[in-house]
């Protein structure tokens, strides 16, 4: 072979171990361990990869951490406006009227400003009126009902010390609303209407009625003869305890009841006490009064009770001695948690002004007279 053709076949080999090891390289690259010589080799691979595989490709190698905390942020996200919306409608739901209300009772204005659609204030010694607002409006009285509920058990001379068990009768069924004496629970007939007149509980007046000789239906119908009998002609009773928007009445007649009531010792006494525990089973349950004006130096109350349900909202009665005149008032549907009491605080000052200054009488809307009914 001439020399010439032996170089030249020898260079053509030489350029084909060339590319040959040329094209190995890449592979050899990727496989190369973790070593500090090998991070130039992988820094270019890498490059090289990624600039060769999809967006998706690259979204795989994202760590785990950082793709779980994204997705619960993105699910998070998602739901917030979920949430907001929910708030939103619970938020645009308008507040259920009151009676009152939907009558227009709260448009009528009165000289000291009450917050209450329907008062009254009557000397207890005199029967003059003092103050009347919408005095006429029959309207549903809530837990004022269990006033009349504790006059009946007091007169009936049942044996307090009888032991008493609350039973699923006794669940509220009108307005599914709690109560912490248990079903099974047995506690005195004087614990009872201790707490029925106190802190309102509504199992408390729903068994004592239950109980009652007779039974239920001949303890309302006994409410409302009682009623009739203290000429209360605006007033109607179907339960013991004021969950029904059915008992309803006037403040003339509220303020007749009241006046009787404050004549019974022993409502005097539970209805004012600040605060009672009862033992049920193995616990001791701590209770207070529903009107905490009981507990304020400022305030002789005689005799009180408190109501409230949508249907009528927020409702007082009392009994006060006030400038050393004794007065009772009726407050009825009154707007707002405390504006019950707030009522009651500005027509005491009032009154010592009225006592002080020589004031005259107040009236607002329609029906007012003079005491009220024997």
């Amino acid at each position: 072979m001439p020399v010439q053709l032996r170089i030249a076949a020898r260079l053509t080999r030489v350029v084909g171990l060339s590319v040959i090891a040329a094209a190995l390289s890449v592979p050899a690259a990727q496989a190369a361990p973790k070593g500090k010589g090998a991070q130039p080799a992988k820094k270019q691979a890498s490059s090289a990869v990624v600039a060769k595989r999809p967006a998706a490709a690259s979204a795989r190698a994202t760590p785990r951490k950082a793709t779980a905390g994204a997705t619960r942020t993105a699910s998070r996200s998602a739901r917030a406006p979920v949430r907001a919306a929910a708030v939103a409608a619970v938020a645009a739901v308008p507040a259920r009227l009151s009676f009152g209300q939907m009558a227009g009772l709260h448009k009528v204005s009165d000289p000291l400003d009450l917050k209450s659609s329907v008062a009254l204030v009557i000397d207890q010694d005199t029967k003059e009126v003092l103050l009347s607002k919408n005095d006429r409006a029959v309207l549903p009285i809530a837990s004022l009902t269990k006033l009349m509920t504790g006059l009946l058990i007091s007169e009936a001379h049942l044996p307090m010390d009888e032991l008493i068990t609350i039973t699923q009768d006794d669940v509220d069924t009108e307005k599914h609303s709690g109560s912490r004496l248990a079903v099974g629970s047995t506690l005195s007939r004087g614990e009872l209407l201790h707490l029925a007149l106190m802190s309102s509980e509504n199992r408390a007046a729903h068994a004592l009625g239950r109980t009652y000789p007779g039974g239920m239906s001949a303890f309302v119908e006994r409410m409302n003869a009682k009623a009739r009998l203290l000429g209360m002609t605006d007033t109607r009773y179907v339960e013991p305890t004021g969950l029904s928007s059915l008992n309803q009445s006037s403040a003339h007649d509220l303020a007749a009841l009241v006046n009787v009531a404050h004549a019974d010792p022993l409502l005097r006494e539970l209805s004012t006490s600040p605060g009672h525990e009862v033992a049920v089973g193995q616990r001791v349950l701590q209770y207070r009064n529903t009107n905490r004006l009981v507990q304020s130096p400022s305030w002789d109350i005689g005799l009180q009770k408190t109501g409230y349900i949508s249907e009528a909202g927020r409702c007082l009665v009392m009994q006060a001695e006030v400038a050393g005149r004794k007065v009772i008032m009726v407050f009825l549907d009154s707007a707002g948690k405390f504006s019950r009491l707030g009522d009651a605080e500005r027509v005491r000052s009032w009154v010592e002004g009225l006592q002080n200054a020589g004031g005259r009488m107040l009236h607002a809307g329609a029906g007012a007279a003079t005491g009220f009914r024997r």
